[in-house]
């Protein structure tokens, strides 16, 4: 996914701006100190401190995180984690119940066999349908997990946590939670395009973020955004596919089929509460498609925007449609 953020500057107060790397792409900071005391590297140290702290708890490129230590047991006895990976493991439970199962931190097998995933090795090709049959049987586990407290157990020992749809928006929450314990208010934090907005710009504004168009030939805004206060998250098929034979074949997948997804929906923003929530929720409504998700969005008051490719030759003819709680965000 990508965002463009669109943020005027004024006279008279310090805008800190900071970027680094971080789960594989780049996180990015931009402040506003209005009383001129914030020491930049303080702030840059303890933004990177709390991102190393995320991986050791949820990354799966690394082979010591909490989660590859929980994916390496095979039994079901209870491992004691930290109280930050069983409230994202639980929230990523609740999220798939609610969307049917597309939402799903089990794929992992799935996403693996398609050459999507932390292996690497990105195959340009369709797995060998044996091969993609028996992933599909390893996934769909998410409601074999269980947290109680910081307790986390899987009933199925083959269950695996995969949380990459999930973890890299509680990171940018993290990050939030940072820069506020130094005294900013008016922030926007980011990672890879997944952000949380906090107050107004330096404009006194709320802060103008551009969705991207879903378009893998160009980079430009489709529609401006105002956020504040809230997390936001997109998640789109344009980026990461391949082609075989004339078909694309997308790195977003049915968790039921196994497959990449083939209703015409391109793109799923979405505005929660938290950029955890934004980030989970993103990627279970692309999975849904705009008809489905748009009627579970109204249901749960969720603010998405869904982004559909037209019925021209080129699939470039974009047509948006938003639920409820979004257009009024906007209004």
């Amino acid at each position: 996914m990508s965002l463009t953020t669109l943020a005027a500057c004024k006279g008279g107060l310090e805008v800190v701006e900071l970027t680094g790397s971080t789960m594989g792409t780049n996180y990015s900071v931009t402040a506003l100190d209005h009383d001129r005391a914030v020491d930049k590297d303080e702030l840059q140290r303890a933004i990177e401190n709390s991102l190393l702290n995320v991986n050791a708890q949820m990354s799966n490129w690394d082979p010591k995180s909490e989660v590859s230590r929980f994916n390496s047991l095979t039994s079901t006895q209870p491992l004691t984690v930290s109280k930050d990976l069983a409230m994202v493991v639980q929230a990523a439970k609740d999220v798939n119940q609610a969307s049917s199962g597309q939402f799903d931190i089990t794929l992992g097998p799935v996403i693996e066999a398609w050459g999507f995933g932390a292996e690497g090795g990105h195959k340009n090709t369709q797995p060998d349908p044996d091969k993609l049959a028996k992933a599909v049987e390893a996934a769909g586990k998410s409601q074999a997990l269980h947290v109680d407290g910081n307790q986390l157990s899987k009933s199925d020992p083959a269950a695996r946590i995969y949380l990459p749809s999930i973890g890299k928006g509680y990171g940018v929450d993290q990050m939030a939670k940072v820069v506020r314990s130094f005294g900013l208010t008016d922030f926007m934090v980011e990672i890879g395009g997944d952000l949380y907005v906090s107050g107004r710009n330096a404009d006194g504004l709320d802060w103008q973020i551009g969705i991207e168009s879903p378009d893998a030939h160009n980079r430009q805004a489709y529609k401006i955004a105002s956020v504040s206060n809230l997390g936001m998250a997109t998640s789109g098929d344009y980026r990461n596919y391949f082609e075989q034979d004339g078909v694309r074949f997308s790195h977003i997948l049915d968790a039921h089929s196994g497959r990449p997804i083939t209703h015409r929906t391109a793109s799923v923003t979405v505005l929660a509460e938290n950029t955890m929530l934004a980030d989970a929720w993103s990627t279970a409504m692309l999975a849904l498609g705009t008809e489905r998700g748009l009627e579970l969005a109204n249901q749960r008051d969720l603010a998405v925007m869904f982004i559909d490719r037209g019925s021209d030759a080129d699939d470039r003819n974009f047509i948006a449609t938003t639920s409820n709680r979004f257009t009024a965000l906007q209004a």
